[in-house]
């Protein structure tokens, strides 16, 4: 057996037992392999973070770093060492730095981030400007641990801006900067079994298809929760998945023993952003229903859905946010997210309510980092349980990461004219337009679709083409891996099965951020002939 006979053995042999993104890397080897033999390029549509970066705010950033670094000279200059900045009359000096280098790269955008926190959030100049430069710099642990207090202020800002739709609550949100939304979401699985709001064997329930993590993690033998899906498996009248969740799934999370709700919004892999009505019938089974219920959005795609509204707006209450700046900023590399929650909340409510026993637990293990550890929050819990609380004092994302995360907020709220946002949207839905126009379809219209990836499901296609009868030829010959090895061993294209999501078996993801635009013609176009292959088979086989 050849060396490409046995990749696709393998593949065909763990598919479906893997996560879809181990599975990625086969399909990738097996595309490898297969372009040593051919004329094509490798055409991985699986990846998920973008091909694009923000300039101009890294560009702030490193022109910023250098004001830091001529700060740090001006205390202790020897050789290669320098001293710690100092903060008195930091803020003169740094007009005297602008008005020096009137053309450095970024320059303009610098002097809105300082004129937004001094005119904006009333500031004191020398301390905002401080915070950066000691910031930047990295010479001392975050403080306070969960986050700088000047950059937590404008990083909700921009939570708020994004996720709120800029209408601000009467209350106010606590952030907890951390390692990009895949770290907020262990931190958070791991403070509610520490402190017994959730217990092994619990019933949770999770939206799906969703990332495949918040399907993984729950069944880990330490979590073992029950978990309810929650399934978007409503449908058009002609058959078409809207990827929106149907009154009947939605209605499940009335059970008031399901304690804790997870979702991605926009989904991932559909990036579709959950309808008004459902939000609305989501509101009234939590105040009737389920009032206890704690609910963890994840809603990293919500920049490319226009209006785009978190549950952390329509239920601060119940809900934690959890925000990455990865896909936005094209910045996986730089690890920032951030976890939110309201300072009124269900998770603190649930620990004053907590019995005796469970609040003595809790009190051994934060008695070293408080004297009152039953008036620790729940945020703040997560922050030391990041640490595994020993090391409390350490916590925090670093303070360069916290700075660059605040140079990009600060980016997207001064943009008054939305040109960043406008130019991301506009790649993202002219890559799917051109992805549909090589599959020879129209581009339905759905002013919920992020269109960062799509789904597109194969059996659906080929009922609304030709019949059920082509549609049960393909279930009974085939099987949805058979189209990803076609894929990557006939043309080095690399898609994502939607099963691994916990999505329909015959769907596959592909991502409209990461290629070019002219790659997505070619995967429309190779993906049609497959498909057009599998009918041209199926005819030969009736006339037999």
């Amino acid at each position: 057996m050849d060396k490409l006979s046995l990749q696709r053995a393998e593949i065909e042999e763990v598919y479906g037992k893997i996560s879809p993104f181990e599975l990625k890397d086969k399909l990738i080897d097996l595309a490898e392999e297969s372009k040593k033999s051919g004329t094509h390029t490798l055409l991985d549509a699986g990846r998920g973070n973008p091909n694009w970066i923000a300039a101009t705010p890294r560009e702030a950033f490193f022109t910023f770093g250098q004001f830091a670094v001529e700060e740090s000279r001006r205390v202790w200059s020897e050789y290669d060492l320098a001293g710690m900045p100092k903060k008195e009359g930091i803020a003169e000096r740094f007009v005297d730095f602008i008005k020096k280098h009137q053309d450095a790269p970024g320059i303009e955008l610098l002097r809105k981030i300082i004129n937004y926190g001094v005119t904006v959030k009333g500031f004191n100049s020398d301390d905002w400007i401080y915070e950066l430069v000691d910031g930047i710099i990295g010479d001392n642990y975050p403080a306070p641990d969960r986050m700088l207090r000047h950059v937590e202020s404008v990083v909700n800002d921009y939570l708020i801006q994004e996720l709120c739709y800029n209408e601000p609550l009467e209350g106010k949100f606590k952030t907890f900067a951390v390692e990009g939304a895949t770290a907020a979401m262990c931190y958070i699985f791991d403070t509610l079994i520490a402190n017994n709001i959730l217990s092994k064997g619990d019933k949770i329930a999770l939206m799906a298809p969703i990332f495949t993590p918040y399907l993984e993690i729950p069944h880990l033998p330490r979590y073992d929760f029950e978990v309810v899906e929650i399934l978007a498996d409503e449908t058009t009248e002609d058959g078409t998945r809207t990827w929106q969740y149907p009154s009947k799934e939605i209605e499940k999370i009335s059970d008031s023993t399901i304690k804790a709700l997870f979702i991605v919004n926009p989904s991932n892999p559909a990036s579709v952003a959950m309808k008004p009505e459902t939000v609305k019938q989501l509101k009234n089974i939590v105040q009737k229903d389920n009032p206890d219920l704690m609910i963890i959005s994840d809603d990293v795609y919500s920049t490319f859905v226009d209006n785009f509204r978190s549950l952390m707006a329509d239920l601060p209450y119940n809900t934690i946010g959890v925000y990455s700046y990865s896909k936005y900023f094209g910045v996986t590399g730089w690890r920032l997210g951030t976890i939110s929650l309201y300072e009124d909340n269900v998770f603190d409510k649930l620990l004053r309510e907590q019995d005796e026993d469970k609040k003595g637990r809790a009190r051994r293990r934060y008695s070293g980092i408080s004297t009152d550890p039953d008036s620790i929050a729940f945020i703040d819990r997560i922050v030391a349980d990041s640490r595994q609380v020993a090391l409390n004092h350490t916590a925090g994302l670093s303070t360069p990461q916290q700075v660059q995360m605040a140079f990009f907020s600060l980016f997207a709220i001064t943009d008054k004219e939305d040109r960043y946002k406008k130019l991301t949207k506009d790649i993202c839905r002219r890559r799917k337009k051109l992805l549909f126009n090589g599959l020879g379809l129209d581009l339905p219209v759905d002013p919920f679709d992020a269109s960062y990836y799509t789904q597109f499901d194969l059996l659906e296609w080929a009922g609304q083409n030709y019949n059920y009868e082509f549609v049960q030829y393909l279930q009974e010959n085939y099987k949805p891996v058979d189209i990803l090895i076609r894929l990557a061993e006939q043309s080095s294209i690399v898609l994502l099965g939607s099963s691994g999501f916990h999505g329909p078996e015959w769907a596959i993801r592909i991502s409209l951020a990461n290629l070019n635009d002219e790659a997505y013609s070619k995967i429309g176009q190779v993906l049609h002939k497959v498909l057009e292959d599998y009918a041209k088979e199926w005819n030969e086989s009736k006339a037999k």
